[in-house]
């Protein structure tokens, strides 16, 4: 676009025999336009508005002129991380991995903010020229491209984004990335879970099924018609596989290794159970008891021999007719196959399950144990020794000791660096019988050798710091670098961005109000997920005052947003800036909050009045001290700015994609700050907040099988304070709390587009807002927002309460009986307890902050004994209006809730006798 106006000339003298004409510091970093003439002038226009002219002459003085240049817009400039432009070097990712390619884009117009996005994905694998279809869940018109697994097949791709400006689509750029999808690779079990050692008598039948049990994670089902496969076996601890000439020999082999003997008594004990050979039984009165066997499952390709996989079992095999035991991981992911191993990482906890495959009726107790192990290099077996802490850490590191579902906490790992093999074994006693099944464990050595640093030290909320992780080596590969930040208390760390490229620039939000220090660390993480953490140097980080409240400004004097530096930073659709800035700047509109509800109390406007005390406050003094009219008038100017500002900003949540749990957790961070100050959010705030956390948590909960407990707790954190910020918003003004705010007064009382077409929209209808027969427009147009704001708050009470069901089933999955999970924030109070049922048959009391829950004993909960229950209890800082005609003072409470969920999670109704009562506490707000 052309503007016509005045610059300032400077005129240069340039060298025919020189190569270099002008540096950075003669015309900038992001000049314009660069011309040449046919007289060999040259002319440049720059950032400052200057127009520079290079003469074959000396250097005159600077003169002004009139001159027309095209320098208002030029197009966008877009980065793709990661970056691979050239086919023959793409980016790898596995069929069955989620991936994500991020595009940093810098607007560089300042009459508009608007542009647009498209992606577009071509199959490579003859001349790029194919567009392919992609499922219509696939987003492509967001600054993020989101693969799922499984979507593309194998091959190479061409992705290309262009990033077009709205009102002038002449100012467009692309941006282009190989990818290459490769092969998963299978994992192959011999039975199912990938159980690693089973019990079976000498009597029984022992089917190994590697077609039925092995997993291919680039396919829904195991394509068991695709394979060779091989048998092998040995008797474990005394030889190795019998090999003949160098060449190992299957079990159905008739040849003799005189060193390492065949493991059948009965050289015909076995049988192939299909054509193809995927399934294999070895016949009873085969094996001889109380010895140990390792069998080994070769698989081939037949379309590609290159691409093999491996399967083992041990089996123990005793004299009577065990049942089948078999143990598998509640979080899948977490349990990586390793050829006789699984890979577990020390920094998570482990969970498991066990089931028992047959008749077990007869069931009389379960009990796991914990071993530590050691590789016997010239036998090539691993000796185990019992763990002798397994009583010490119960129900501390332990949980789960004596139920079908075990959990050992990270602190396990992490305490014993030292152990490199654990295996859990669990032992099921029948009433004839014993069977005992184990999963066996090697760790997964975190990322090592690198190093992470920062600069610079010292900088304000506008500053960019680069960060650079350097040299970090892992043999699986580096996955990510999560960036968390925190100010005095380690355990409230906050995520601040995460990144798959070693070096990137982050904006930071304010240190310490006291010392403006931040603290940082940073996770390394491997495709496995293993973490390693890192400390880097602190920083201060001070308020950019001015750039705040040029955004305040901006916000309100509309016409001057699109060339606010922060408004195109959230602009931009990246998630790690957006979240960034969202962060920085609501905590510093929190804190400007807090200051002016200070200063307003000082001024005589009563507390209770303007906000609801968080459940960290203590009660306030008391003094009196006459009203200041001027004051109030003061804070409630200030209050609507800002609710104006959080109404501008939330609306770049609502785009933003849920990728992985990492975007979740960035995402719920920045909501929760977002939310905090519950008297500036209006009803279109909540309603956006309300439904993005929603969608957090849904996305938490289908992750709930993928995902690490201690991602899970810090992303259900965050959930659980928007929740509660969102509901402490809605209840506010109803319960004369805070004040309805200046936009939506306006929003509930002006005409709306539709008022003459839409003959059931409910602003037409007078009796939803009258006073009995009092029908006057000064009444009606009160009562609108009184009807608007109960409206919103009884929708946002039932999607939060589904929100925190979403949450308790997520958390549920990942505790075992004897586990707690604690939120303690000043927006929210909750207990997560997992318990046998028995727990209730005595008399109970919860003490939840200052609330108390208190049962009787023995009430009727129609559960048996050794039912798994989880016990919720949370505390809130404000009760719900509700809907009762009753009046009461619900408005000087927090809210208090208790519940008792079943193994399904679903609540469990409390039922007491006459003569029992149920106790509850609830606290009231301090400075009322």
């Amino acid at each position: 676009m052309s503007l016509l106006c005045t610059l300032q000339v400077e005129e240069f003298y340039w060298n025919p025999d020189a190569i270099t004409f002008a540096t950075n510091y003669t015309i900038g970093t992001h000049p314009y336009d660069i011309f040449i003439d046919s007289n060999n002038t040259i002319y440049g226009a720059d950032e400052r508005n200057r127009l520079l002219v290079w003469f074959k002459q000396t250097t005159i003085a600077p003169t002004t002129m009139m001159v027309t240049i095209n320098k208002t817009c030029v197009p966008p400039t877009v980065t793709l991380i990661p970056n691979a432009p050239i086919s023959s070097s793409p980016v790898q990712f596995r069929r069955s991995q989620d991936f994500t390619i991020v595009s940093l884009i810098q607007l560089n117009c300042n009459e508009s903010l608007a542009f647009t996005t498209q992606w577009i994905i071509k199959n490579c694998s003859s001349n790029c020229l194919h567009q392919i279809l992609l499922d219509s869940s696939i987003i492509t018109t967001s600054t993020e491209m989101y693969i799922p697994g499984r979507t593309l097949q194998y091959g190479l791709y061409e992705m290309t984004l262009t990033v077009t400006m709205t009102q002038m689509p002449s100012l467009s750029v692309s941006k282009t990335i190989y990818i290459q999808i490769t092969p998963s690779g299978i994992t192959a079990n011999l039975i199912p879970y990938g159980t690693s050692s089973i019990t079976r008598g000498d009597q029984q039948y022992l089917q190994l099924n590697p077609g039925s049990y092995s997993v291919d994670p680039d396919a829904d089902t195991f394509n068991a018609s695709i394979w060779k496969y091989t048998y092998y076996c040995r008797i474990y601890g005394l030889s190795k596989f019998p090999s003949y000439q160098s060449s190992l020999l299957s079990i159905d082999d008739m040849r003799n290794d005189p060193l390492n003997p065949s493991c059948l008594l009965n050289r015909t004990g076995w049988q192939f159970d299909n054509a193809i050979n995927s399934s294999f039984t070895i016949l009873s009165d085969s094996l001889q008891p109380n010895r140990t066997y390792q069998f080994m499952a070769q698989m081939q390709n037949i379309r590609n021999s290159s691409v093999q996989a491996t399967g083992y079992v041990l089996v123990k095999v005793v004299e009577t007719r065990p049942q089948m035991i078999l143990i598998g991981c509640v979080i899948w992911t977490m349990c990586e196959p390793n050829l006789e191993f699984q890979l577990v990482n020390p920094t998570t906890q482990v969970a498991l399950f066990s089931e028992c495959s047959g008749d077990c009726t007869t069931l009389r107790s379960i009990i796991w144990n914990i071993y530590q192990g050691e590789m016997n290099s010239s036998s090539n077996f691993t000796q185990w020794v019992l763990f002798t802490q397994n009583t010490t850490y119960q129900n501390i590191w332990l949980f789960g000791t004596n139920t079908t579902n075990f959990t050992a906490i990270n602190q396990l790992f992490l305490s014993n660096p030292q152990i490199d093999l654990w295996r859990f074994e669990v032992v099921y006693t029948f009433q004839n019988e014993t069977s005992s099944s184990s999963l066996n464990f090697i760790i997964n050595r975190p990322p090592s050798n690198g190093s992470c640093s920062i600069n610079p030290l010292n900088g304000t909320t506008s500053s960019l710091f680069d960060i650079s992780c350097s040299n970090w080596f892992d043999d699986d590969g580096i996955k990510d670098y999560i960036v968390y930040s925190w100010t005095t208390n380690r355990t409230k760390k906050a995520i601040v961005s995460y990144f798959t490229v070693p070096v990137f620039q982050i904006q930071l939000s304010s240190g310490d109000n006291q010392t403006s220090l931040l603290n940082l660390i940073v996770h390394i993480r491997d495709q496995l997920d293993c973490v390693t953490e890192t400390n880097i140097s602190s920083v201060h980080v001070t308020v950019d005052t001015v750039a705040m409240n040029n955004l305040l400004s901006d916000i309100q004097n509309s016409s001057g947003i699109g060339a606010n530096p922060i408004a195109k930073l959230l602009t931009s659709g990246n998630q790690n800036l957006v979240g960034q800035v969202l962060t920085s700047v609501s905590q510093q509109f929190n804190q400007m909050n807090s200051e002016n509800a200070n200063k307003a109390v000082s001024n005589g406007i009563p507390a209770a009045s303007i906000s609801i005390s968080s459940l960290d406050s203590s009660s306030g003094q008391q003094t009196s001290i006459p009203l200041n009219q001027t004051a109030l008038d003061e804070y409630q100017q200030d209050l609507n700015s800002f609710a104006t500002v959080r109404d501008y900003l939330i609306t770049f949540t609502s785009n933003l994609l849920i990728t992985s749990v990492n975007s979740i957790k960035l995402q719920a961070s920045s909501l929760a700050q977002l939310t905090k100050s519950t008297n500036e959010l209006t009803r279109k705030t909540s309603t956006i907040a309300s439904d993005r956390c929603y969608q957090l948590g849904k996305a938490l909960y289908s992750m709930r099988t993928k995902v690490a407990f201690e991602d899970v707790q810090m992303a259900a954190t965050d959930l659980l304070q928007c929740a509660t910020n969102l509901l402490s918003a809605t209840n506010g003004p109803l319960q004369q709390r805070t004040t309805i705010l200046d936009l939506d007064s306006i929003r509930a009382t002006k005409f709306p587009d539709d008022y003459d077409t839409d003959l059931e929209f409910e602003w037409s209808n007078p009796n939803l807002f009258a006073d009995d027969n009092d029908f006057s427009w000064e009444t009606i147009q009160k009562n609108r927002n009184g009807y608007y704001q109960k409206k919103i708050a009884n929708e946002l009470n039932t999607k939060m309460t589904e929100l925190i069901s979403l949450l308790t089933s997520t958390l549920n999955l990942h505790l075992n009986i004897g586990q707690d999970f604690n939120i303690d924030t000043p927006q929210v109070l909750m207990t997560l307890e997992t318990k046998s049922s028995q727990f209730l048959s005595t008399q109970f009391t919860k003490q939840v902050g200052s609330g108390q829950v208190q049962l009787p004993n023995n009430f009727n909960s129609n559960l048996n004994n050794q039912d798994k229950i989880s016990i919720r209890s949370v505390i809130e800082p404000l009760a719900s209006f509700g809907n009762s005609k009753v009046s009461s003072n619900t408005n000087l409470s927090r809210t208090i809730s208790f519940s008792i969920l079943d193994q399904n999670h679903n609540e469990i109704p409390i039922q007491t006798s006459l003569n029992q009562s149920i106790e509850i506490i609830i606290p009231r707000d301090p400075n009322l």
